[in-house]
């Protein structure tokens, strides 16, 4: 049998596919949420050091145009900047 990971033995993962159908769902929400916050931290950590010199504000962007790709980044700055100046 082929596994989903090539690192992944078959025995292993047969064993991790029981444990995920055993655990509750608020379980599994929450460990998706924690490899959610992982994921952006490691993107934000690869932004920093790919761009040193640059701003808080501009890693900012770069992290939501990354993060939502060009399709939405635009609307979704364009709304939060007109947020901040209608405060």
């Amino acid at each position: 049998m082929k596994t989903q990971s090539p690192d992944t033995s078959p025995e292993a993962e047969r064993v991790l596919i029981e444990i995920a159908r055993r655990m509750p769902p608020e379980r599994k929400l929450q460990l998706a949420g924690q490899l959610g916050d992982a994921m952006r931290d490691l993107m934000k950590a690869g932004l920093r050091a790919r761009h040193p010199e640059a701003s808080r504000e501009d890693l900012d962007r770069r992290f939501v145009e990354l993060w939502l790709g060009p399709e939405l980044a635009g609307p979704f700055l364009r709304a939060r900047e007109a947020r901040r100046h209608a405060s």
